[in-house]
């Protein structure tokens, strides 16, 4: 075996920096909880996630592969265990009449009868089987947590593309208000311009806008169909069923955006599946390594077997047709071309590997949460800013729309007005839309709720 050695070493969550946003939003709060979704309040949402666990083919398939590798664990576990075999056999053969069998059968035609009963153990004196089934009842644990990783990834689609679904409701509803007005100001210009107030010009302005925002409110209305279709597909349904979705009723606790637990880091490589899969992978890779080892080891294998023999049936049954036998058997690799150095030596390779990505994983779920965290800070500030601009725009709209009416100002001041209004609205829903879908990152970081440990 030499110096083949496995070189890399697993990364220790407790010497990773966390950082200033994870430390500064820690708190002393639960992890989420397995149904984190429901913190929304929307029971339409609650059935779609209900109905994508059950129905999708995408985590049926996870689950399928689950039930294979506990299947190839029982053949890795058969190995472990003696086995036991029973056979019969009736040949009817014409016998030579000058060869070793003698007469009266030579020249003639003979039943020849065997049955037997044979049984074989290997005693596996250096555990090379019991690797063998570790590592395979590793990758069911991996299987396992890969599925969940389906499911949580899953969970997470649906709930980020219904918040982007109300969103899109929530900024045509903007588009359809802004419309409303501009009708309101164009009836305004009319009527002023049969009064001898107002140009054809001040008319033409107001009344070319109306086609840009009608298209504006019909792409809105386009994503939200493929919206619908999206979720009806996540939830392995037809796009008919899809079509059913009714408008999103989306609320969330704001005391609850930003909740991190205060043990996130050494918590969190036993809540990600994605962290938990891969510990597995390092895990199966390791008993791999061991089962390699033993290879370069003498192995011991015992047979026996007993049974009955006759030529004709007429002395089958008697005793002086048992027969029985022990074979024990040893075999030691003296000379194989340096085959069993290169499976070593793989084996060392792909648990590097599965160590170096299990580290990746963990440095990458620590960014993910702290990205989160950062996130929704920022869309804090962002909300009381919009809400001032909103503020802003609404009085400079209100003002534009008296002074027009007044004849104080032109068509120009009120379109800006209104163009400026409906993109603080569109900016408030925007921000709205990004507390939600921070939320639902943030949950997806944090693992869900499911807790899965190494046992």
């Amino acid at each position: 075996m030499g110096n083949i050695q496995p070189q890399a070493s697993l990364i220790q969550v407790a010497n990773l920096n966390p950082g200033q946003a994870i430390a500064a939003a820690s708190a002393n709060i639960a992890w989420p909880d397995e149904r984190w979704w429901e913190a929304l309040h929307d029971e339409q949402l609650n059935q779609l996630v209900a109905a994508a666990l059950s129905d999708n083919p995408s985590l049926r398939a996870t689950l399928a592969r689950v039930r294979q590798a506990e299947a190839l664990a029982g053949v890795a576990r058969a190995a472990t265990q003696p086995r036991v075999d029973a056979a019969a056999s009736a040949d009817r053969e014409l016998y030579s009449a000058h060869s070793t069998i003698p007469a009266p059968l030579a020249g003639s035609y003979a039943w020849k009868n065997t049955a037997t009963l044979s049984g074989s153990y290997d005693l596996d004196l250096w555990g090379r089987n019991r690797d063998a089934l570790a590592a395979a009842l590793d990758e069911v644990h991996l299987a396992a947590a890969e599925s969940q990783m389906a499911r949580l990834t899953l969970e997470t689609s649906i709930v980020r593309t219904y918040i982007q679904l109300s969103l899109e409701y929530a900024l045509q509803d903007s588009v359809a208000d802004n419309l409303a007005q501009r009708q309101r100001i164009l009836e305004i210009t009319r009527r002023r311009k049969a009064a001898g107030l107002a140009s054809d010009i001040d008319v033409a302005s107001i009344e070319t806008t109306l086609p840009a925002g009608r298209r504006e409110h019909e792409q809105h209305g386009e994503t939200i169909a493929l919206l619908r279709n999206q979720l009806a597909a996540l939830i392995g349904k037809g796009p008919g069923d899809g079509e059913t979705i009714a408008r999103p009723l989306l609320t969330l606790d704001r005391a609850r955006a930003d909740a991190v637990p205060a043990n996130l880091p050494a918590e969190l490589v036993g809540r990600r599946p994605d962290i938990v899969a891969q510990r597995w992978r390092v895990e199966a890779a390791s008993a791999r390594i061991s089962a390699a080892k033993k290879d370069f080891y003498p192995n011991l294998n015992l047979a026996a077997f007993v049974g009955q023999q006759s030529l004709g049936f007429g002395h089958f049954l008697q005793a002086g047709a048992q027969m029985r036998g022990i074979t024990p058997a040893i075999s030691l690799p003296v000379f194989d071309g340096g085959r069993l150095r290169a499976q070593l030596g793989n084996q060392t390779a792909l648990q590097d590997g599965a160590v170096e990505q299990y580290n990746a994983s963990v440095v990458q779920a620590m960014s993910d949460v702290a990205n989160a965290v950062v996130k929704i800070a920022s869309v804090k500030q962002q909300d009381r800013l919009t809400q001032h601009a909103l503020a802003s725009a609404r009085r400079q709209q209100h003002l534009a729309e008296q002074a027009y009416r007044a004849g104080l100002t032109d068509t120009l001041n009120v379109i800006n007005a209104q163009m400026t209004l409906l993109n603080e609205q569109q900016q408030m829903a925007q921000v709205a839309g990004k507390q939600l879908d921070n939320y639902a990152v943030l949950m997806s970081a944090l693992g869900g709720g499911i807790k899965l440990d190494l046992h």
